[in-house]
């Protein structure tokens, strides 16, 4: 029985690796949501990760929407932005500019290493993003993808398998429960698993 397990809500779980955290404790945007025990490993500092966020008004980086120009006139220079006489240009309204919508990184998903997710992605649960990608387009839940622009390369599981570990979400389980099937989730052998009740 684990009786020592991390403490979610602590920001630095392991003494021993300073550069480790779990990022929904050291970042301090309301609209940024992490779910417990996501942690983010940075020789910078593991409380860097909101540097990482850009736009939003060297490891993952996020374009949020403020990173946005209109796109219909015949320049997409923001000349109201630069103030001065400038600052009398049209300013856009929100509903003129390219709003992508949120951008939304589901459970158990590894994003490798200088990986751009651009504005309004949607990547699926349990997916592996490759180190350098680019993602501009949305990503289905446990397909392994990579590149510039990121495609998807191939899926993780066959499409019944995966089926069932969407239904399964054991992300949702309670920490006992999760504890008491380490070994099922952690194996190779996927026919552990399926001997878990759901």
């Amino acid at each position: 029985m684990i009786t020592n397990r991390p403490n979610p809500n602590e920001a630095f779980p392991n003494p021993n690796i300073p550069s480790l955290c779990f990022i929904k404790n050291v970042v301090k945007n309301p609209r940024i949501i992490i779910g417990d025990y996501t942690y983010y490993d940075d020789v910078d500092g593991a409380d860097q990760f909101e540097k990482h966020v850009t736009h939003f008004y060297d490891f993952v980086e996020f374009v949020m929407n403020g990173a946005n120009h209109r796109m219909d006139g015949v320049t997409t220079y923001p000349f109201y932005v630069i103030g001065g006489d400038w600052g009398s240009a049209i300013a856009p309204v929100k509903d003129e500019l390219p709003l992508k919508g949120d951008t939304i990184v589901g459970n158990d998903v590894w994003i490798g290493q200088h990986v751009t997710i651009m504005p309004g992605v949607h990547i699926g649960d349990g997916a592996i993003i490759g180190a350098n990608s680019v993602v501009a387009s949305d990503i289905p839940p446990y397909a392994v993808a990579v590149g510039n622009p990121c495609r998807v390369v191939r899926k993780r599981f066959d499409d019944e398998f995966i089926a069932y570990l969407l239904e399964l979400k054991w992300w949702d389980w309670n920490i006992e429960r999760i504890e008491a099937n380490f070994e099922a989730l952690s194996s190779g052998d996927l026919s552990l698993i399926r001997k878990i009740d759901q």
